[in-house]
C-alpha cells in the first residue's frame, strides 16, 4: 500500500458532505484529481460516486447518506446482471447462488455489491481498490479483483482485473454500472447514440431469450435516440468499434456531452432508462460488460480462467466539451 496517501478534500457530492471519520452506506470515499476533473469513488462495491470536469457532472449523486440507488455506479463481479433462479451446472453439480434479485426471483450484479474493498494504492490521480471472493453458495472458487480508477488527459479511466488465485478453473464475468448525465441538462433533452447491430430481447423475469437485429426497432441507437421517448433496459452487442474500443455518446442539444468507451473484451453494452430515480425525472445507466445475462447457464461470451490466470479490461468516460 503507498503510504504518501495525499490529504484530498471530498467533494460535495449532493446536499450532504463527505465529513472525516464518519462511516457512510457507500463506505470509505476516495477523491482523486487532476487539472479541472475530479473523482470520488467509495469503498464499497468500488462504487464510483462522482466524476467531473470543469465543474461539470457527468454522473449522477447521490446524498452521502444512502446506499447507491439503483446500483449506481457499482462493480460487477464475477457476473453481470442476473442468473436465472440463481442455478447453474458445473461438472454435473447444480451450484445455487443466493437470490438477490427477490422481486424476480434471480441472482444478480455478483457478489460483492455489499463487499467494501480494500486500499491497494492511492495518489492524487489514481486509486486502486481490491477485494476477493472466496468459495461461497453457488460459487466454489477464489477470485482477486482489483479496481483501478484514474484521471487522464482525456478522462476517466476504469481498468478490472480478475485473477483466479484458487486451485481450479473458475467461470468469471465483469460490468460497471454507471449513471451518466451531462451537467444539468434534463436527461430527456439528451440523446444517447450506441453503434450496435443487435439487441438481447429479454422474457418477464428479464432473462434473454435470444438476439435479434435492431432494424426499424425503437432499439435501433445507431443513429441516435431522444432519452424523452426511450424506454430501455436493454443489453446490445454486435458493436461496432472505433480503433480498439467500442463507444456510447451522450449529447446535450448544445453539442457538449460524455463519452463511455470500452475496450474490446467489453463486448455488451446495457442501456437502462428507468424513471424513478431518487430526485430524478429521468435517468440514463450505460453499462459496460464482458458477458450478458444468465451467461453461466449460455455460456455465452463467459471466461474461464484457469488457475494463476487474469483477466484485465477497462472502460472509461471522455467529456465532450
Amino acid at each position: 500500500m503507498a503510504t504518501d496517501l495525499p490529504q484530498l478534500t471530498v467533494p460535495p457530492l449532493s446536499d450532504s458532505a463527505f465529513v472525516s471519520g464518519r462511516f457512510y452506506p457507500t463506505g470509505r470515499p476516495y477523491q482523486i484529481i487532476r487539472g479541472d476533473m475530479s473523482c470520488t469513488v467509495g469503498s464499497v462495491a468500488a462504487v464510483l460516486r462522482e466524476f467531473s470536469a470543469g465543474g461539470t457532472l457527468y454522473t449522477e449523486v447521490w446524498d452521502a447518506d444512502s446506499p447507491a440507488p439503483y446500483g449506481c455506479g457499482i462493480v460487477l463481479a464475477p457476473w453481470p446482471n442476473r442468473i436465472a433462479d440463481g442455478k447453474w451446472v458445473h461438472d454435473g453439480k447444480v451450484q445455487k447462488l443466493d437470490i438477490t434479485d427477490l422481486g424476480l426471483g434471480n441472482a444478480i450484479h455478483g457478489l460483492l455489491r455489499n463487499t467494501s474493498y480494500e486500499l491497494t494504492s492511492y495518489t492524487r490521480e489514481v486509486v486502486a481498490l481490491s477485494a476477493t471472493i472466496y468459495p461461497q453458495h453457488g460459487y466454489p472458487f477464489i477470485i482477486d479483483t482489483r479496481v483501478t480508477y484514474e484521471l487522464t488527459d482525456d478522462g476517466l479511466r476504469v481498468t478490472h482485473r480478475l485473477a483466479n488465485v484458487g486451485s481450479t478453473v473458475a467461470p468469471v464475468g465483469v460490468g460497471a454500472h454507471p449513471y451518466l448525465r451531462v451537467g444539468e441538462h434534463p436527461i430527456k433533452d439528451l440523446t444517447l447514440t450506441l453503434n450496435a447491430d443487435t439487441y438481447l430481447p429479454v422474457d418477464e423475469r428479464k432473462l434473454p431469450t435470444g438476439r435479434l437485429p435492431v432494424d426499424g426497432t425503437a432499439n435501433d441507437l445507431r443513429g441516435g435516440v431522444l432519452l424523452d421517448t426511450a424506454d430501455l433496459d436493454t443489453a446490445f452487442t454486435d458493436l461496432h468499434p472505433i480503433g480498439e474500443e467500442y463507444q456510447a455518446t451522450l449529447m446535450a442539444p448544445d453539442g457538449t456531452g460524455v463519452t463511455l468507451w470500452a475496450d474490446l473484451s467489453f463486448g455488451y453494452i446495457q442501456a437502462f432508462t428507468p424513471r424513478d430515480y431518487p430526485g430524478r425525472e429521468l435517468t440514463v445507466a450505460v453499462e459496460p460488460m464482458t458477458c450478458p445475462a444468465n451467461a453461466f447457464n449460455t455460456g455465452e461470451a463467459l471466461r474461464w480462467l484457469q488457475p494463476g490466470e487474469v483477466f484485465e479490461g477497462s472502460w472509461g468516460l471522455r467529456p465532450i466539451r
